[in-house]
């Protein structure tokens, strides 16, 4: 498969992911403000600090009120992670690929896109903001169940699943991160019904509250970071999203389990086992925090090796002449 291809097909589904995530985020955090105690004030910060983007969006638009954010994370054009712009990224790699993936695949993609793009001209408030954000659940859904159903499990599919799924594994990261260390200022706090209501919507962003009952019945805190970090079976766990994506790249490379062939293979398989032998309390004695910052410095370093294995422009040496071409 050609680098460009393999490349595309990995981005396609990173945007399809990051946009279902954020409308996640979004959505969680309109239901809490209905829940929160009368006279708490909303708290919208910490949910651009999920994404990684509050300097841009401090440089931007100030203050974080309710409407900045909810129009920086869905139609702000020129964020290039905004719901919009991540379908319109989402749209090209799949139109560069069209004779790779399915015409199911294409279809919904493009359906998606322009979905997003109506809803974003027609205005997002009220109503319409609650119907936006569960129809890029659902599509998202949509276009998951068309990969799986109509697209040859080789190495296409791999790529998409590998990008799927780092990308999942970053989102889960930094919810958990935002709730540790941003929306819980004060001890005084733990474990009184606020934090409760915190914590029920974080399981509700990873849609992870009903098999939480099912594993642990009552909310607590390290249990919460046990089952979102280190659960081996719940799709949205991190430990989870790593398997998967290891057993993707293994079929990639075509390396056993438990050795390498390249640096993408080494530090994934590096920071699986790491999850593989750990437990929560490790995780949170040194804080959870540093322990989740320095998780997705080790993702990003994972995304890097992908890129220089397996997407980045190699040099061609001519056998006529010897020389060396780009």
């Amino acid at each position: 498969m050609l680098s460009r291809v393999a490349s595309s097909i990995y981005w396609l589904n990173r945007y399809i992911e990051r946009a279902e995530n954020y409308a996640r985020f979004i959505e969680v955090n309109l239901n809490l403000s209905l829940d929160l105690p009368r006279g708490t004030a909303e708290q919208w910060e910490p949910l651009v600090a999920t994404t990684g983007d509050h300097e841009i969006f401090a440089q931007r638009y100030g203050p974080a009120t309710k409407d900045a954010v909810i129009h920086f994370l869905t139609a702000d054009a020129a964020n290039p992670n905004s719901i919009q712009a991540c379908l319109v990224a989402a749209r090209e790699n799949a139109r560069s690929v069209r004779e790779i993936i399915s015409t199911d695949m294409w279809e919904q993609v493009n359906h998606f896109h322009l979905m997003v793009k109506a809803a974003v001209s027609n205005g997002l408030s009220g109503r319409n903001l609650h119907a936006f954000l569960a129809d890029v659940k659902s599509a998202s859904h949509l276009f998951l169940g068309s990969t799986d159903a109509t697209m040859s499990h080789g190495e296409g599919w791999h790529f998409a699943r590998l990008g799927r799924l780092l990308e999942r594994a970053d989102k889960t990261s930094r919810i958990l991160d935002v709730k540790y260390f941003m929306l819980l200022p004060t001890v005084t706090e733990v474990g009184t019904p606020f934090d409760i209501i915190q914590w029920s919507a974080l399981l509700k962003s990873a849609s992870a509250l009903e098999m939480y009952h099912k594993h642990f019945g009552r909310i607590s805190p390290d249990d919460v970071a046990r089952f979102l970090i280190l659960d081996s079976t719940f799709p949205r766990a991190i430990r989870y999203c790593l398997i998967k994506s290891e057993d993707s790249l293994h079929a990639i490379s075509g390396s056993e389990h438990g050795t390498y062939q390249n640096h993408a293979d080494k530090r994934l398989g590096r920071l699986r086992a790491e999850l593989d032998f750990g437990d929560v309390e490790e995780c949170i004695a040194d804080g959870l925090h540093e322990f989740l910052d320095q998780f997705q410095t080790q993702l990003n370093r994972v995304g890097d090796s992908i890129f220089d294995t397996f997407f980045a422009p190699r040099p061609i040496h001519s056998t006529l002449t010897g020389a060396e071409t780009q």
